[in-house]
């Protein structure tokens, strides 16, 4: 007869096991997906673009234009600067806008971050409004993140702060003020200018790697319909009833298994007398700036100055197309003229 001889820490983890097999097997009964198994595809995602956008909205806003792409002559680019790799191997890349003309002072620079559910896009899609607003006399700086394709939250936040650390490092050679840089973001991307500002000074959030002598602190958010509160009455994130929400690919969980979280990569939870000020450019669609008011009480608790504008009619991928691109630039321009006077 074989005798099997088991102490009670052996006899503890064999019943975690059958206890783990047991509820990973109720929840691939029940339909849900099992604790860790949504993972990066390592596929490319292309199901967000400014032209699909521009073709879909037309049917409803006949009268939308896109807005007009044109370099304009008083701007130069520098394009493709690899600011770090990511766990993908893949290059991050920036580019870069100013003023031809260089000014006898260091100007404000504004880090744009793009959309596209945290898995799709890519820097391009800010080309335009980089361009224009480095005509106002910012420099501009379109940046590439990891996507859920290729890495889980907080991977694009580490990227993006890498980012505002590498604009500091390099701040001599194109005229940068460090005491005065914003970061931008539409949708996605307006949701991780918005954490990466609450975030200020908050080493959890930091990461590692390149330039970490150099602050990654900004001065100034510009959330461009991005969710401030993933777990609010207003979002519609973590609905799985039609198919994987956006925000379930980013976390890698359901909200309903991992909400601790969901709520950790909410904009909202983190906000500190160290966030900076907030604009907040909305459309007419309120699920995607959900939290915003909540948000805002939380900035006024600090007194944190705020302001929001709203575009009623709007859809929203409003920001790339007239007749709202140029009231877009000008909320802009004024907040920033606003936060950072000429000095």
């Amino acid at each position: 007869m074989l005798r099997f001889n088991y102490n009670m820490d052996t006899i503890m983890r064999i019943k975690v096991l059958l206890n783990t097999v047991f509820a990973v097997a109720v929840m691939l009964a029940a339909g849900k997906p099992a604790v860790g198994q949504i993972k990066p595809s390592g596929a490319a995602d292309t199901s967000f673009s400014v032209m699909g956008s521009y073709r879909s909205e037309i049917r409803h806003h006949p009268d939308i234009r896109m807005a007009d792409p044109t370099m304009p002559a008083s701007v130069n680019a520098s394009r493709n600067i690899p600011y770090r790799q990511n766990r993908s191997g893949r290059n991050l890349l920036l580019d870069i806008y100013q003023r031809k003309q260089r000014l006898p002072k260091p100007v404000p620079a504004i880090l744009m971050v793009h959309g596209g559910g945290w898995r799709s896009g890519d820097r391009t899609h800010n080309t335009t409004l980089a361009q224009r607003l480095a005509e106002k006399g910012f420099i501009t700086i379109t940046a590439d993140y990891s996507l859920s394709t290729e890495d889980l939250f907080p991977a694009a936040v580490y990227d993006l702060k890498a980012a505002i650390r590498w604009i500091r490092a390099h701040a001599g050679e194109y005229n940068i003020d460090t005491s005065r840089i914003a970061v931008l973001g539409f949708s996605a991307g307006g949701e991780l200018a918005a954490f990466i500002g609450a975030t200020n000074g908050n080493k959890k959030f930091e990461g590692s790697g390149e330039h970490m002598a150099y602050s990654s602190a900004v001065q100034a958010v510009i959330d461009i319909d991005g969710i401030l509160a993933f777990i609010h009455p207003e979002s519609g994130e973590g609905d799985e009833s039609k198919s994987i929400s956006a925000a379930t690919y980013w976390f890698g969980y359901p909200k309903s298994e991992r909400a601790e979280l969901w709520n950790d990569g909410s904009p909202i939870t983190h906000v500190s007398s160290k966030s900076p000020p907030y604009l907040f450019i909305n459309s007419s669609v309120s699920r995607m700036h959900a939290g915003r008011e909540d948000f805002i009480k939380k900035l006024n608790g600090f007194n944190i100055y705020s302001e929001v504008k709203t575009f009623s009619d709007a859809p929203h991928t409003f920001m790339f197309f007239d007749p709202w691109f140029n009231p877009t630039l000008k909320s802009i321009d004024d907040f920033m003229s606003r936060i950072f006077p000429a000095k």
